[in-house]
């Protein structure tokens, strides 16, 4: 009886190890009333969802200051020519400040189950890329949220300069051109993708699960896109309704 007590343990482990788990695209911020993609409220309401993870964007201002922003310009500024002192003068739309970084560690810290997906984005050369890199590790390393944190971008510089500083940190290319076997030669831990590259390749994530990669697919909003790559086995789902998936 305690033998298939315990056998019953293991496989029950390990359905719920391979359940599809939910990440908040830009924290969850399509709630009611609604807030503004990735600001610290947007955060807090991905903490409070109880679900895998919330990924947010990480760009430099002119003067060296790690902020938190989607879209090359904030405002009518573009953020690489601009000193932090002018940008944050414009509020976001919910009212609250331009998020540094480290204002956004500070707030994912408060919760120490939600995994913060890193997204550095590309900048206009290397050299600034290979900045943004080394602060935003340090920082993290700093606030000690080393195991809390995992790396996406688009970049395939920015991807393979996070491997070389920190070889024990999960990075994920997002541009979604590589094949799994073109992932784990470059010797990242994964491949996040648009759904749409997954149905075009029907059989990237079975190839990218045996070779022990990280799957995961933006940006789910729709169910029967959910449905359909949790049935292909896919490990993770970035998405802008985590409320609605992360039951399912």
């Amino acid at each position: 009886m305690k033998k298939f007590i315990l056998g019953f343990a293991v496989l029950s482990a390990g359905i719920m190890n391979a359940q599809t788990q939910i990440i908040a695209h830009r924290g969850y911020f399509q709630t009611q009333p609604p807030t503004t993609e990735n600001s610290i409220k947007s955060l807090q309401n991905a903490q409070n969802l109880k679900i895998y993870g919330s990924e947010f964007d990480v760009r430099m201002t002119k003067d060296g200051v790690l902020v938190i922003n989607h879209d090359e310009h904030h405002a009518k500024m573009e953020i690489s020519d601009f000193n932090f002192k002018d940008l944050e003068k414009v509020k976001l739309s919910n009212g609250e400040k331009l998020p540094t970084l480290k204002d956004y560690l500070k707030q994912g810290k408060k919760d120490k189950v939600l995994k913060l997906i890193v997204e550095i984005k590309p900048a206009k050369t290397e050299a600034m890329e290979n900045e943004i890199v080394e602060k935003t590790i340090r920082m993290i390393r700093d606030m000690k949220l080393e195991s809390q944190s995992e790396y996406i971008s688009f970049s395939l510089n920015i991807c393979k300069q996070i491997k070389k500083i920190a070889p024990n940190f999960k990075v994920q290319y997002l541009n979604g051109e590589l094949s799994p076997q073109q992932i784990k030669e470059e010797g990242l831990d994964g491949m996040d993708y648009h759904y749409s590259v997954f149905q075009k390749n029907p059989t990237w994530i079975s190839e990218a699960n045996n070779l022990g990669l990280i799957t995961n697919s933006w940006t789910v909003n729709k169910i029967e896109i959910y449905d359909e790559l949790k049935k292909q086995g896919i490990g993770f789902v970035t998405t802008n309704i985590p409320d609605q998936l992360k039951n399912k």
